[in-house]
């Protein structure tokens, strides 16, 4: 069933033909080259965040929470509220906090990045329950525009979720089956396209809207109205679809589709692992 929201999209610097870059990480690069800069023993400097960082950060933090209320996924809003107050408004989130809490709850720890890690180290590190963060601050002039995302979108929009045991399952076992078809450029393609629609601009079925739960729409001021746009269109969830779902990083999303519930997107891992094991190939996009 296809469904649409005619709600009024008060972001006119979101278009068709661009969206904000702090929307479009390279999760995935071409094939063989790699996600994030690869950064050896990094860790967060805490010290170095500035009075202007933490102010910084609570305007992004109380306007990004206050405006995703009624939109949000129900769950990722109850993991925002389970992270206080080792992740809040007041302060730049500290990962020696965040992360004591991540390991109690689901076993997942911090990873900490610069930037592209080779793709076999991606996946490893998501195999084993390491989520790759920056530590760097958007300035107070970007708050709404950004060549590449910051560590607010890292943990406010990843970071959450990871309480909860389903979602932190499906991102491990998501890293798990990257590791084993690594080599495989048709398997590249379709995690590509999975991550992207999921885990980055997934919707989830709500009681009277489609929810947010995909970290690249609830970091985002813009997208979150963004969503319910008459142009949009949300399709219900088809791994079929998304994996053959082309998709331009640099465009502002056009597509998105929702899932049920996170056990039908867990359970999608397993049937991709069957169509990966049979030979997937993605010769042709058969969306766009």
């Amino acid at each position: 069933m296809n469904s649409s929201c005619s709600v009024r999209r008060t972001d006119s610097s979101l278009t068709k033909a661009k969206r904000p870059p702090d929307l479009g990480r390279l999760f995935f690069g071409p094939y063989g080259k790699g996600w994030f800069l690869h950064a050896l023993a990094m860790r967060q400097e805490y010290d170095r965040y500035t009075p202007e960082d933490h102010g910084t950060w609570n305007i992004l933090y109380d306007r990004q929470l206050e405006h995703l209320e009624g939109k949000a996924y129900s769950r990722y809003m109850q993991c925002v509220e389970e992270l206080k107050p080792d992740m809040q408004n007041e302060e730049v989130a500290d990962f020696r906090k965040v992360e004591p809490r991540l390991q109690g709850a689901t076993g997942w720890s911090i990873e900490v990045v610069k930037g592209l890690i080779p793709v076999e180290d991606f996946f490893t590190l998501l195999a084993e329950q390491r989520f790759c963060s920056s530590t760097w601050l958007r300035k107070r002039s970007q708050l709404d525009y950004l060549e590449e995302p910051d560590m607010f979108h890292d943990t406010f929009g990843h970071l959450p979720l990871l309480l909860d045991e389903t979602y932190a399952s499906f991102m491990r076992d998501f890293g798990r089956l990257g590791a084993r078809f690594v080599h495989d450029p048709s398997a590249m393609t379709a995690l590509q396209r999975l991550y992207w629609f999921t885990i980055e601009f997934g919707l989830i079925q709500g009681p009277n809207l489609p929810e947010m739960y995909g970290a690249g729409v609830l970091s985002s001021f813009g997208e979150v109205d963004h969503v319910y746009s008459s142009e949009v269109e949300i399709l219900d969830f088809d791994l079929d679809l998304v994996i053959r779902n082309h998709f331009v990083n640099s465009e502002i999303q056009m597509r998105y589709y929702m899932i049920d519930s996170l056990e039908q997107l867990y359970d999608s891992l397993g049937e991709l692992e069957e169509q990966l094991q049979a030979g997937l190939d993605i010769e042709e996009d058969i969306v766009r």
